[in-house]
Parts: structure tokens; C-alpha cells; sequence
């Protein structure tokens, strides 16, 4: 009774429920209308909310007149409460809206909006009714809305974009089908319809297409028929950019594929980043074929997912069989809705048939057996609560999925541990050489150094309201990836299970001061950057280039980093930024991981989830791996493209002393030759002293590489750092801030001597506490050591380590992790697991070909220091899975 698998690796989709309801409140029979979701209230639960269509139809084969009319439309409304599965008939006091079907819907908070359709009487008014729904007195509003609006229209499509602005598009006057855009600001009084002139190509003129809206505020339109009556394939997204100008582009991923079709009267709904696109006719009025009844977008990874799978026979019909579900999907003039990962499909039209059903299928982005689907056929089968069951889109894990461990994992045998152990000699040198130029910079410069001394103590405490800083329970891993899952596996993981917190290995460090040449600057050509992202931001397929020549020359190095300079010249050196963003740890050269965690948790770009999220990088992007020169200019590049959504800081190895001897040097010279290399090396590192030093995200979170060390004390004296700055020239402020570690766990309290070298120091828990305390603080987040689950806790969570290059050097078998905090500062840990060898699966490691060694000699000569702590003897599970 198992289904087909995926044609990529997704989460399944497994529909729970079908059934008729019999209740004499239940909607009957419909087709052209609409279903919307209502957040929970203070009296209720999450509800849906169905209103007008057809309850009739006339024509079809046997009628002289070609095409199926509707008939019976209706302007009734129906509540279906999702916790106790029951639905009602309800009756708002005030003026309701005239009988129709065709219309539009969007959910405005606690309010459903309507608008257009038609009815018996032919086109409904262009008036905008309002059914308000905060409270147990449902009402009518007539809204007045000033000047020329959309006017009358049929088949059009309307919803909530970026929960401020409802937008309506396309659709029939009567006349002639439409293909115009209007937009209200529901935040702005008196309200008025704007008829928007969106830059870009826009889609053509379409009527029955299907809409919704992202949580980031992309509306995407799909499908439709045109003049002619021809089914349309194409897919567009509307969004409006920060200087108030909206814009359509191409549709992330391609149109529905040869396995799905060019169809209409289809229906979409977003589940988080996920769109669902159900039935729709094709030419001639023929429905969709079974399989491509069901399609998801992942508008994330940009790519269409064919959905399989089964659902129960309809509840209350006995003695029937299950059928396919896509079968069951094959409809058009229905309407969906969704609430938390459920997916809620009511009624539409089967050939001439008209139905009643309700479909419910859930999409869980956890399930652990694509070929196992959850099915039930009862209709009070469990649901969590409104709290439990709300979706989040920065929040994958309220799916509240199983959390059995299993024994896939990984950690570090003896040989490497053994290996990590022989510390270089050069390291501490290196480290000693920095501490020498600061402590020298510091004595020169006593007014500086007063700036470090400790504050009087302060009583402010942090706040303890809603939006305080949260960490998620669990945390979302990938696991291994194996040959011929490309994907690999989603899990949740309690962080209790993480076994190996506590277990920090600490990166490389520097020596050899160098004094950049000064470069020419001339002003950057246009779309340079553009082609670096269209050559590198390939999270599926990147491949490493053959014969490792890098493809910029020397010239175009100092273009793009002359660019970035600028941007970085007009910030701050604590940037001040918002949530949502997700943040990355040391990436030093590893580009794999970084396309393997673009892949996995999204990616920056249109196409992606920056329209809606930022980025945030904090240092470490060069030295140490294979692929430090596409590391860092797609950065650079990503940074001129988004200016606003990506943000870098400085690491330690952000510096010429640091990175002409743990690699960078060497790679500018053998991927580029000895005269351009060193040419763009010194450009690069001249670019690096403008880079900010840290970030404050809502002024609750301080994100920095390093650590406070032994002279940080308030964030003012990191925002007096002028810049630009090089190593040698930096004061204890600026050593602690890029080098110092806390110590090895919470019991270690106070200052001690850092492994890195003489004179750096490890910070213990009392020093974050105060520190968070002083400046009105709620968390650290830093980077600067590898840790074995890619993230860790410290100071009873008060600060966070996070790494996200993978089984760094080589040798470290540890996983990479990311951290994403959403608007309610509520923080997700997501990992991915180390590849596997190369001799396994050849083809899945770009890091790790067998004819790209020209690095393992120096990281086997400076190997990072080794974890604090040796793994016991038992297999210590780092990671277990759900």
C-alpha cells in the first residue's frame, strides 16, 4: 500500500482524509468559490472560511450551448472550525455582498475581504466587502474606497502581499480578458486602489489563473487562459522593492513541467516556501491527467515537485476501495486553504459532475518514509493545537513530527584525532606575532586602551517580554548524503541529543605581517557581480572547475572588490539589523558546504528567499579549504547585488598576515598564476580591513567572530574601531574581538591562557553574563571554533558558537550548522552532516576529488588544534536522527 517516491528528494505529501459531509450545515455541492484560512482569535481556533460559488450547473454535452454555465450562485457562508472538524452556517448582521461565484477572497487578520465576481444578475460590483470575523458577532462591511479601482471583473485573483498591500490581478470585465495589476494599502486611510506599473516583463492578459501570496511578499501568478481561450503554462512573480517600486520576474523553478501542463482553473496555496498547485482544465476542457492533478513549487530550491500518494476512500462510503489521490485531485473551480502543513481541498467541478468532498492531505516537512504515507479514515483524527499546528516559515519544525533516534550519525576515529593533536608550532608563533602588535599598538595609543577598561556596573537588566531571544528545542539536520539521494534526509533533533556539546577544536591562526600595495580603483564595470552569481550561485549542480583556473583575471578581482569597498565604506562597524536572517559561521574555503546549505535551507536570491530573509556572515571565508576565491567573491557579489540583505564581518583569517599562510595566498598564485595572484591576494586584503567587526540583531543578539576576551566590556568600544584597520595595527579590543574563545564549559569562570598562543585568553560564563547584562544583551553569537555538531551552547545558552564548514581540514568529522532567527527571535540550529569519502560516492564531492590535493600538504603541516576533550571510548552518536 506504499506510494511512488519523489521525483526530487522532498518531504512527502500524504493526504489523511476524504469525505462528504452530511450535516445540514455543511456547504453541499459547489464549485466557484472560495475557501481562506482564519488565524486563531482569543475565542476560537484556526477556521475556514467558505463563501458564495455555484451550487448548480447547466449546459455540458447534452445542452445546445458548448461549456458548462453555473447556476444557483449563492452568497452563503460557511465556518469550518479545523480543531473540532465541524462546520456551520453562519449569518453576519449588516449588508452581505450579492449572490456570486468567480469572485476573489484574501484574509486581511481576522477579516476575509471579497471582491468581483459574478452573479445572476451579471458582474458584482467592484465594492469591497469585509467579513469581519474578531468576534463571536460575524458583520458585513462595506468598504468605501476612494477613486478608480480595479472595476467589475470575473476570474481574477486577489490576496495579502507582505501583509500590508492587497493586489488584484488579471481577469474578464465583460469586454475583454485583463492583464492589469492594482494594489490597496490597507495601512494607509482613506483607502484607495493604485493601478501599479510594475517594471519587468509582464505576464499577458489571463483570466481563471491561479494566485497566492509568499510570507515574504511575493505574489505569484501561475497558469490562466488567454484571449483565445488557450490554457497558459507560465508562471510570474509580482513584488515590491524597498524604494516602493514593484517589479514582475519570472517565477522561481520553470512552469509545471511536461508531467504536469499549461492549465486553468486550477488552485494554489503557499505552505511556507512551498506552493501547491491542485486539478485545472487543460485544452478543450479536458481535466488534468491523475499524475499531474498535484504539483508543489519548492520557490526555494526553484524547482517542481511532482506529488504521489494515497488517500482513504470518502468518509461514510462503505464498501469502496482507496484510490490514487492525484486521481482524486483531478477537478477545476475548486478552492483550497491551508493551516499549519494541512491542506484543506473543498468541492469544484469533475467533468459534469459537481462535487461536495472535502479533501485533507498534509505536507510534513519531516516525514521519515516518502514510501510510507500517513492515512486515516477518521474524521477526528488527532490535531494538535492552534499553537502547535501553526505554520512558521522560519520555523520548519512545528510539524511536531516523531522524535525516535536512530544510529546514523558520526565521529572521529583515532587516527584523526591523533592527527588533530600534533598543534603547529607555527600557530602559536603566528598568534604570538598578533599579540605582540596589539599590546604594542596599545601602549602607543593609552587613550584607546583606557577605552577598554571595565564600566561601572550596571542594575538594567534584559527584557524578558515576548520577543525575547528563544532557541528551538530541536534543530533541523540533513543527514549523509548517499548515492542516488542527492538530497538526503530532513530530521528534527532534540538538542538534548546532541552528545557533543562541550567538544570545541579550535581553527589555525597567523604570522608574517604584509603591507599592502596600494591598487588603482576605477569604477566597477556594469554586471560584474551579476556574472559572478550566474556562474558560481548554483546550489544543485555547482562542480568544481577541472583544471582549478579560476574564471575572473586579476583586473576583475580589483573591479569587484573595489565595488563591495564602497558599500562596506558607508556601514558601520556594528552593523544594526532586523530579523529575520540567518546566520553563517567559518566557511573557510569549503564552497561545497555553502551550496550544500544554500541547497538545503534556501538561497539568496530572487528565485530564493531573499526577498523575505537576510543574511548574515561572520568571517572566516578563506584559508584552510580548496575553494577560498569562490567563496569569497560570491559573497562580495551577493553583497553588491543585496546590498541591504547581505551583511559580512570580519574573521581572523580575514587579514594578510593570517591568510598568506594557511592557504589563500597559495590558492590566488595556483588558480590564477604568480603575477595576477599576488596582485588579487593584496586586493582581496585590502578590501578586508573595510569590513565591519560585528552585527546587533534587534538589538538584543551581538553577532561577532571572535569573542569579548579580556578588554570588551560594552559594544561602544567595538563601534570606535576605525576602519580600515589592519591586524598589526589593532588594539586589544580588536584582538579579542576576532581571536578570543570562551573557555572549555561553564564551570571554567574568570580569564584563562588561550591554547592559540601566548598572551590570548578564553573568556569564562561569568563574563558573557555580565557583558549581556551591561548592554542590555540576550545572547553572543559567535564563530571562530569548530565545533562537532556545528553549533554550541555556552553560558547556559547565553552564547552560541556556530561553524559551518564541514569535517574541516579533513580530518575533524564534524557537521556544519546554520542558525536562522525569525521575527519573533525564536532560533533554529539547521546542520548537514559531513560527505561521505570520495571513494563512496565519486561524484558528490566537490570538496573532497581525488585529483584536488594541492592543499592537504599544508593543512597536514598546520593542523588545526584538537577538540577540547577526547571522544570517549563508546561511539559517541554526535547526531541522531528522527
Amino acid at each position: 500500500m506504499g506510494s511512488k517516491p519523489w521525483l526530487q528528494p522532498a518531504p512527502s505529501y500524504n493526504p489523511l482524509e476524504t469525505y462528504w459531509d452530511t450535516e445540514d450545515d455543511a456547504p453541499g455541492p459547489r464549485c466557484a468559490h472560495t475557501l481562506t484560512a482564519i488565524a486563531p482569535t482569543k475565542s476560537h481556533g484556526p477556521r475556514l472560511i467558505l463563501f458564495g460559488g455555484a451550487t448548480a450547473i447547466e449546459g455540458g454535452a447534452s445542452s445546445p450551448i458548448p461549456g458548462i454555465r453555473l447556476a444557483g450562485v449563492t452568497n452563503s457562508v460557511h465556518s469550518y472550525d479545523v480543531l473540532t472538524r465541524k462546520w456551520t452556517r453562519i449569518r453576519p448582521v449588516g449588508e452581505p455582498p450579492s449572490p456570486r461565484a468567480a469572485h476573489a477572497a484574501a484574509v486581511v487578520g481576522t477579516m476575509v475581504v471579497f471582491q468581483g465576481g459574478i452573479g445572476p444578475a451579471g458582474h458584482s460590483t467592484d465594492d469591497l466587502y469585509v467579513l469581519d470575523m474578531s468576534n463571536d458577532k460575524f458583520k458585513w462591511h462595506r468598504l468605501v474606497v476612494q477613486g478608480d479601482g480595479p472595476g467589475p471583473r470575473y476570474g481574477h485573483v486577489m490576496d495579502l502581499v507582505a501583509q500590508r498591500y492587497l493586489v488584484t490581478v488579471s481577469g474578464n470585465d465583460g469586454k475583454k480578458v485583463l492583464s492589469d495589476a492594482w494594489a490597496l494599502d490597507t495601512a494607509q486611510k482613506p483607502y484607495a486602489w493604485q493601478r501599479l506599473n510594475p517594471e519587468g516583463d509582464k505576464p499577458s492578459a489571463r483570466m481563471y489563473a491561479t494566485a497566492s501570496a509568499r510570507s515574504d511578499g511575493m505574489f505569484l501568478l501561475c497558469g490562466g487562459r488567454d484571449t483565445s481561450g488557450t490554457p497558459l503554462a507560465d508562471a510570474y512573480g509580482l513584488l515590491m522593492h524597498r524604494n516602493g517600486q514593484w517589479e514582475w520576474t519570472l517565477a522561481p523553478g520553470v512552469a509545471p513541467s511536461s508531467r504536469t501542463r499549461a492549465c486553468s482553473f486550477c488552485v494554489q496555496v503557499f505552505v511556507g516556501a512551498r506552493l501547491h498547485v491542485t486539478g485545472g482544465v487543460v485544452r478543450g476542457g479536458r481535466a488534468v491527467d491523475g499524475e499531474a492533478a498535484a504539483a508543489v513549487l519548492d520557490t526555494a530550491a526553484g524547482v517542481w515537485l511532482d506529488r504521489h500518494g494515497l488517500v482513504t476512500a470518502p468518509h461514510g462510503s462503505k464498501g469502496q476501495t482507496e484510490e490514487p489521490a492525484l486521481e482524486l485531485m483531478r477537478r477545476c473551480r475548486h478552492a483550497a486553504a491551508s493551516v499549519g502543513v494541512r491542506l484543506y481541498v473543498y468541492g469544484g467541478l469533475r467533468g459534469e459532475v459537481l462535487l461536495g468532498d472535502f479533501l485533507i492531505a498534509e505536507n510534513s516537512p519531516f516525514q521519515s518514509d516518502v514510501n510510507t504515507p500517513t492515512l486515516t479514515t477518521e474524521r477526528g483524527s488527532n490535531v494538535s493545537s492552534p499553537r502547535e499546528n501553526s505554520f512558521n516559515p522560519f520555523d520548519p519544525l512545528s510539524s511536531n513530527g516523531p522524535q525516535s533516534p536512530s544510529s546514523l550519525g558520526f565521529s572521529m576515529d583515532k587516527e584523526s584525532l591523533d592527527r588533530l593533536v600534533e598543534a603547529s608550532a607555527a600557530e602559536a608563533e603566528a598568534a604570538n606575532a598578533v599579540w605582540q602588535a596589539a599590546q604594542a599598538y596599545d601602549k602607543t595609543n593609552p587613550s584607546v586602551a583606557n577605552d577598554s577598561s571595565q564600566p561601572a556596573d550596571s542594575n538594567s537588566e534584559g527584557s524578558d517580554e515576548e520577543g525575547d531571544v528563544r532557541l528551538h528545542p530541536r534543530a533541523v539536520v540533513v543527514a549523509k548524503e548517499t548515492v542516488g539521494n542527492l538530497g538526503g534526509l530532513v530530521r528534527q533533533l532534540s538538542l538534548d541529543q546532541f552528545e557533543n556539546e562541550s567538544r570545541r577544536m579550535i581553527p589555525l591562526q597567523n604570522d608574517m605581517p604584509y603591507s599592502a600595495r596600494k591598487l588603482s580603483r576605477q569604477k566597477s564595470p556594469q554586471g560584474l557581480h551579476k556574472k559572478v552569481i550566474s556562474t558560481l550561485l548554483r546550489p544543485r549542480n555547482w562542480k568544481p572547475p577541472a583544471n582549478r583556473r579560476f574564471f575572473l583575471d586579476s583586473y576583475e578581482v580589483g573591479e569587484l572588490c573595489y565595488a563591495a569597498e564602497q558599500i562596506f565604506l558607508h556601514e558601520p562597524t556594528v552593523l544594526q539589523l532586523k530579523a529575520p536572517i540567518k546566520v553563517f559561521g567559518d566557511l573557510h574555503g569549503q564552497f561545497g558546504d555553502l551550496m550544500r546549505l544554500f541547497d538545503e535551507y534556501g538561497y539568496p536570491s530572487t528565485a530564493g528567499d531573499i526577498t523575505y530573509i537576510d543574511y548574515l556572515f561572520l568571517g572566516d571565508y578563506v584559508d584552510r579549504g580548496q575553494h577560498s576565491l569562490e567563496t569569497i567573491t560570491l559573497l562580495l557579489a551577493l553583497k553588491i547585488q543585496y546590498p541591504e540583505n547581505i551583511h559580512l564581518i570580519r574573521g581572523n583569517h580575514e587579514a594578510a598576515d593570517i591568510n598568506a599562510l594557511f592557504g589563500f595566498r597559495l590558492e590566488c598564485i595556483e588558480r590564477m598564476g604568480e603575477n595576477d595572484g599576488i596582485w588579487a591576494w593584496t586586493r582581496f586584503n585590502q578590501l578586508f580591513n573595510h569590513l565591519p567587526l560585528a552585527a546587533l540583531i534587534e538589538k538584543k543578539i551581538i553577532c561577532m567572530h571572535g569573542g569579548i576576551g579580556r578588554s570588551i566590556h560594552l559594544v561602544e568600544q567595538i563601534e570606535k574601531i576605525e576602519r580600515p584597520i589592519t591586524m598589526d595595527a589593532g588594539s586589544l579590543v580588536l584582538m579579542d574581538l576576532l581571536w578570543s574563545d570562551p573557555t572549555e564549559n561553564d564551570s571554567v569562570e574568570g580569564l584563562r591562557p588561550n591554547a592559540r598562543g601566548p598572551g590570548l585568553v578564553t573568556f569564562g560564563p561569568d563574563r558573557v553574563s555580565d557583558f549581556c547584562k551591561k548592554n542590555k544583551l540576550q545572547l553572543i553569537i559567535r564563530a571562530h571554533e569548530c565545533v562537532m555538531d556545528g553549533f554550541e551552547r555556552f553560558a547556559q545558552g547565553q552564547l552560541i558558537t556556530l561553524f559551518s564548514a564541514t569535517n574541516y581540514c579533513g580530518t575533524a568529522n564534524n557537521a556544519g550548522a546554520i542558525l536562522v532567527i525569525g521575527r519573533g527571535l525564536m532560533i533554529v540550529p539547521k546542520l548537514i552532516h559531513p560527505l561521505p569519502p570520495p571513494l563512496q560516492s565519486p561524484e558528490m564531492s566537490p570538496e573532497r576529488l581525488q585529483d584536488d590535493t594541492w592543499m592537504q600538504e599544508l593543512n597536514i603541516q598546520r593542523p588545526p588544534t584538537p577538540t577540547r576533550g577526547r571522544p570517549q571510548d563508546h561511539d559517541r552518536s554526535s547526531l541522531a536522527y528522527i
